[in-house]
């Protein structure tokens, strides 16, 4: 018996709720399990109780012997103090919180189908890349429908909480957080940090009052981005420099660092510098973008916010004095729409959230389910096992069933397996 199945079983509610009492013999009602904590302090917080005819809102701390609530030093610990109830598999010792309240008690052996620890225990052992391929035939579509869903709104969570520390930092200047987020987007994984750094260094009053102009942009972002320092063969390259160089001293602007760019194992249409010119070209033709975007409802309509092109030199080259065979420098149509699920939609959602409008909330997730689905390893691998991805909203939700663990991506399906 291992303490996180337990969580699994008390979270999922998959113990013979009516036959729940105390080992003192009263009556156990779970009213709510709480919030699972996956930090320090008990294991789940805000939980809603009826013991007997009293009902209690606190803590549940769960182990797998009552004595381990000793051992842990629990009966020292003012976090614990606010526990209300004991889950224990197997009760073995009376336990107290730190003012000597003996903590009630509910001993689960034989409250659950053993059936289920046989398959958790199978999850955690196997080596497959989904740990629960081989049940998710016994799951009907409609199942897995919800449970998707369920998963993407969780995805969006973990990503807004991102949103909020930056509106939090920005005093919440909506504007200023999207300019800040849709930086950090055009960088991608690699340099997203460094485009975030860039957009601090360039604020936004400085771009309204050169937007008109395309050359200004692009000095702006590639001089405060750090690569106009060098020395130029190309006389465009050169033109960029002089105008930053007059713009720098009127904003008293302070260019990063060039050690902070990554160019190792990135495809040339992703190479900063060209990117850093399509954000500027995306000011140049955009004014108010999150407004227009919040007022947006069709997916076509999103699309044609971000169409933008940089300047022609960019046509010929990924990096400044490296000339190229010419191809195509504006934003591709995929680029677009990994802008819209990445970033796009979080702010969206979580802007929705925020205003209590569910309506902009179920426009975002709408948005999700008419751009194609994302096709990577993590999608084909549940390809490979009958789960098929029709838009980006699938593909979010499975993505974000990889990144959290095994069993807790499992989980839904062993309870589903079982009972169908």
């Amino acid at each position: 018996m291992t303490e996180a199945f337990l969580h699994y079983l008390w979270k999922m509610k998959l113990l013979d709720m009516q036959q729940l009492t105390t080992v003192e013999g009263e009556t156990v009602t779970v009213l709510k399990t709480g919030e699972h904590n996956t930090d320090s302090g008990p294991d789940f917080k805000n939980a809603k109780i009826k013991i007997g005819n009293t009902t209690w809102a606190g803590q549940v701390e769960i182990h797998v012997k009552s004595i381990e609530w000793n051992q842990h030093n629990h009966q020292h610990d003012a976090a614990y103090e606010n526990v209300i109830l004991h889950v224990v598999f197997e009760n073995d010792a009376e336990v107290k919180t730190k003012k000597g309240i003996v903590l009630p008690a509910l001993e689960i052996k034989g409250l659950f189908d053993k059936k289920l620890f046989q398959r958790f225990e199978s999850l955690q052992l196997s080596k497959q890349p989904i740990p629960c391929s081989n049940l998710i035939s016994s799951v009907n579509e409609f199942t897995i429908s919800t449970w998707l869903q369920r998963v993407l709104i969780e995805r969006l969570e973990d990503k807004t909480k991102f949103v909020a520390e930056l509106l939090n930092k920005n005093k919440g200047d909506w504007e200023l957080t999207f300019y800040h987020l849709l930086a950090r987007a055009f960088g991608t994984k690699l340099n997203a940090d460094a485009f975030q750094l860039t957009a601090e260094a360039l604020p936004l009053q400085v771009l309204a009052k050169n937007k008109k102009s395309k050359h200004i942009l692009e000095s702006l972002f590639l001089g405060c981005a750090g690569w106009l320092n060098d020395s130029f063969k190309d006389d465009y390259m050169n033109e960029l420099q002089i105008e930053f160089s007059f713009q720098q001293k009127k904003y008293h602007l302070s260019p990063i660092e060039k050690h902070y760019w990554k160019l190792l194992r990135i495809r040339p249409a992703s190479f900063p510098t060209l990117r850093l010119a399509q954000l500027a070209g995306l000011v140049f033709q955009s004014s108010h973008l999150f407004s227009k975007i919040l007022e947006a409802n069709t997916i076509s309509e999103m699309r044609k916010l971000f169409i933008a092109q940089p300047n022609d030199y960019w046509q010929l080259h990924y990096l400044p004095d490296k000339n190229v065979s010419e191809h195509e420098s504006a934003l591709s149509n995929n680029f677009i729409d990994l802008l819209l699920i990445n970033t796009i939609v979080p702010i969206v959602f979580h802007y929705g959230k925020l205003k209590g409008e569910e309506s902009v909330q179920a426009k975002a997730m709408n948005w999700l389910e008419n751009i194609s689905a994302e096709n990577n390893f993590i999608t084909r691998d549940w390809k490979t096992v009958g789960i098929k991805c029709k838009s980006a909203f699938d593909s979010q939700a499975l993505i974000q069933l990889r990144k959290i663990t095994a069993i807790k991506n499992c989980a839904y399906n062993v309870q589903s397996a079982i009972q169908f």
